[in-house]
């Protein structure tokens, strides 16, 4: 699925005389950085490697813990999960966090002309960001408008439809952008794009869904969702809960240090242990929680627009919790999936059962990678 942001993205810094048939795409997050590079022969994309490294050690803290780190040591970890990896191509696409940037939908007039839409877009936003407008970049793209069928013509139930055109608008920090290319330089890497991580996620996780699909991103700090319909982001959501949270609360009720909770939670999840009762109970405050506010996301939504999801796409590295799916069968009544990110490229055989297990961490980083090849 392409990114139909190309304004910023393409632009903040292009460097032009590399080989176009391999790509690296690199996503740094609170709690790791993955890598993965992929190659374009035949017709056919196929995986040539990938990496991560936790930054917790980094910042003297266990394995998994969130960090904030300087960019020395980010620049650091970096250069050392590239060499572990074997990766030596040096353009590269890197994401940008959710939390560096906003992604939202405004209404305009349908009189508007789409030639106007851009000089008319830094006024209308103001209202939604909360920095001087100055500090971010900015980029939108006009909606499609879903033709209504003839069910939804006649039904007097259905709200009328309505004259305005919708835009989904991207705001990044240019403070984030900066830190970025400073550790890029520091790599001696060059960057062909940044991407907010959303939409290199949804690349790697979406095949042709034309209804409406949620893809719950379950990362270390939080949990983003996106609700996508005919491949473009309706709505975007971060609920500030992830997998930290969880090892934080497992490690408190239990008393035991931060990397056994990080050890019991991905051994058991929400599976009953039988030496430790309470694990189970400790994570599924966390996860109750989680889905009460996507079910609050959703609802809203659905009073709206009067869509409902059809399917949800469960992704991130805390997707990975064993019980999961289950339970998010239980909370959303709809088609449960766990993203498979490395289905769309050609691997080794021995190495299906990994990549299964792997592929939801590495969503973004393999997005960003699918879109340089595009």
């Amino acid at each position: 699925m392409d990114n139909p942001f190309k304004k910023i993205f393409s632009n903040i810094k292009v460097f032009g005389g590399s080989s176009s048939d391999r790509a690296v795409g690199i996503d740094i997050g609170s709690s790791s950085i993955k890598v993965v590079e992929i190659k374009k022969k035949s017709g056919r994309v196929i995986l040539e490697t990938y990496g991560a490294v936790s930054l917790g050690p980094y910042a003297s803290l266990e394995l998994g813990r969130s960090t904030n780190l300087p960019l020395e040591k980010i620049t650091e970890a970096l250069k050392e999960v590239l060499k572990q990896s074997g990766i030596t191509t040096k353009e590269v696409a890197l994401s940008i966090p959710a939390q560096a940037s906003l992604v939202f939908n405004i209404d305009l007039p349908a009189q508007i002309k789409e030639g106007d839409i851009g000089s008319i877009i830094p006024t209308e936003v103001r209202k939604y960001i909360p920095v001087p407008i100055t500090e971010v970049s900015l980029d939108w793209f006009l909606v499609p408008q879903k033709q209504p069928s003839f069910e939804e013509i006649n039904n007097p139930d259905l709200p009328p439809p309505t004259n305005k055109k919708e835009v989904l608008v991207v705001a990044i920090q240019n403070d984030a952008i900066s830190k970025y290319n400073s550790i890029i330089s520091e790599c001696q890497l060059s960057a062909s794009f940044f991407e907010v991580e959303v939409f290199s996620s949804i690349r790697s996780n979406f095949e042709h869904e034309l209804s409406l699909v949620l893809l719950m991103d379950f990362g270390a700090s939080g949990t983003k969702l996106s609700l996508v319909e005919f491949g473009t982001v309706k709505s975007f959501h971060i609920i500030n809960r992830g997998g930290v949270n969880i090892s934080d609360s497992i490690a408190k009720s239990l008393s035991i240090p931060f990397s056994k909770a990080e050890e019991m939670k991905k051994e058991f999840g929400l599976f009953e242990n039988s030496n430790e009762k309470s694990l189970a109970d400790i994570i599924r405050i966390h996860i109750d929680y989680i889905f009460s506010e996507t079910n609050n996301v959703l609802l809203g939504y659905e009073k709206k627009y009067n869509r409902t999801i059809s399917k949800v796409i469960l992704t991130g590295g805390g997707s990975l919790l064993k019980g999961l799916k289950e339970v998010a069968a239980i909370n959303f009544k709809a088609e449960i999936e766990t993203g498979h990110p490395f289905s769309k490229v050609i691997a080794p055989e021995f190495l299906t059962k990994v990549l299964e297990v792997n592929g939801p961490e590495f969503a973004v980083a393999l997005g960003l990678a699918l879109r340089k090849l595009q």
